[in-house]
C-alpha cells in the first residue's frame, strides 16, 4: 500500500515523504490516525506541489540571509569600553552588546544568532559569526576600544 506521510513517524519516514506499507499497518494504524493519506494521483500532485512551494520559500529566506550578511560585513561596529592595564577591558562585551550596536546601525539580529564562544574582554578587532541561515554565516566586525 502506497501512502504519503503526514507527519514524521519513527522508523518510517519523515512529513511529505511517499512510503509503501502493508496494507494492515497503512489500513488500522496510520490511517486513522491521520499521520498519512493514501497516495493516488491527486495527493501526489499536491505533495509535489507544497514541495515545489517549499523550496521556493527556502531560496528566498536564504537569498535574503545573504544580502544580511552581505550588509553585516560592510557594517563595523565600534565599542568603546573602559580598559586597564595591557588592553584588559573591565569587564566583556557580550552577544548582547553587540547586537545592540548593530540594532542602532540598523540591523536588527537576535542576539542569540550571535555566534560568540566566550564575551571579549580585550581592546582590539574581532570577526564575530553570525548564524543568519543553517546555510549562510556572516561575519560581524568588531572593534572594541579603550573608552577616555
Amino acid at each position: 500500500m502506497k501512502l504519503i506521510l503526514r507527519e514524521d513517524v519513527e522508523n518510517l519516514g519523515k512529513g511529505g515523504d511517499l512510503v509503501d506499507v502493508k496494507p494492515g499497518y497503512g489500513r488500522n494504524f496510520l490511517l486513522p490516525r491521520g499521520l498519512a493519506v493514501a497516495a493516488n494521483t491527486k495527493n501526489v500532485r499536491e505533495l509535489d506541489h507544497q514541495k515545489s512551494v517549499a523550496s521556493a520559500k527556502a531560496a528566498k529566506l536564504k537569498a535574503s540571509a545573504e544580502a544580511v550578511a552581505k550588509r553585516l560585513a560592510e557594517t563595523p561596529v565600534v565599542l568603546k569600553r573602559k580598559a586597564g592595564e595591557q588592553d584588559k577591558l573591565f569587564g566583556s562585551v557580550t552577544a548582547i552588546d553587540i547586537a545592540e550596536a548593530l540594532a542602532a546601525r540598523g540591523l536588527q539580529l537576535d542576539r542569540r544568532s550571535i555566534d560568540l564562544a566566550e564575551p571579549i574582554k580585550t581592546i582590539g578587532d574581532f570577526e564575530v559569526p553570525v548564524k543568519l541561515h543553517h546555510e549562510v554565516v556572516g561575519k560581524a566586525r568588531v572593534k572594541v576600544e579603550a573608552e577616555g
